[in-house]
């Protein structure tokens, strides 16, 4: 039996899968080996599972078995194995260490790199994993490496014709299940003469 993942927030008593043996008189189901941190109990009569305490991601997946046995001869047994995993939910939105960052730059310099932004996201695997994206500002002017955060011009600026000052919102996006989480930071860039 491989029932569908459950989350690491499944309740005490969230359902799990039904075991099922197929014969000529009522057999008694017991949970024999592999579930040594006791995270299941089985109904005797009916082999549906359920989880008995709080889930740890780290304790999954545990394969134990599942035994059926002749109500009136003991002698008379089948096992099976179940095999569960758990998923890892996406707890944390990534963070800035700071959600204003700014910086100057000088006018008529060729693009360069202006700043490396970095969010930290206290999930692991997929769900810490970041990307990052400019959310609103002048796309024309600025860019952002996706996998590293580097906010670069992409132009020269000139003091005397253009703003003097950029806001760009910089996202950080996880590759959380079951939802994608973002966190934000705000950069003014300052032009200088």
């Amino acid at each position: 039996y491989q029932p569908a993942p459950l989350s690491e927030k499944a309740l005490p008593d969230t359902y799990v899968v039904q075991i099922s043996a197929l014969y000529k008189v009522p057999v008694i189901y017991s949970v024999v080996s592999g579930d040594e941190k006791g995270y299941f109990i089985i109904d005797s009569s009916t082999g549906i599972v359920r989880t008995r305490k709080n889930l740890k991601l780290e304790d999954f997946p545990v394969v134990f078995n599942v035994q059926a046995t002749d109500s009136s001869d003991a002698n008379i047994f089948n096992q099976v194995s179940v095999t569960v995993e758990v998923i890892d939910v996406n707890d944390f939105p990534p963070a800035f260490p700071s959600s204003l960052v700014e910086e100057r730059l000088e006018e008529n310099v060729p693009p360069t790199q202006i700043v490396q932004l970095k969010a930290q996201d206290n999930d692991t695997g997929r769900n810490g994993f970041l990307t990052y994206g400019i959310l609103s500002g002048d796309r024309l002017k600025f860019r952002i490496d996706e996998a590293t955060g580097i906010l670069y011009s992409t132009a020269s600026f000139d003091y005397e014709e253009e703003p003097r000052e950029y806001q760009i919102v910089i996202y950080a996006e996880d590759d959380g299940i079951p939802e994608k989480k973002r966190g934000y930071c705000t950069v003014i860039i300052k032009i200088i003469d």
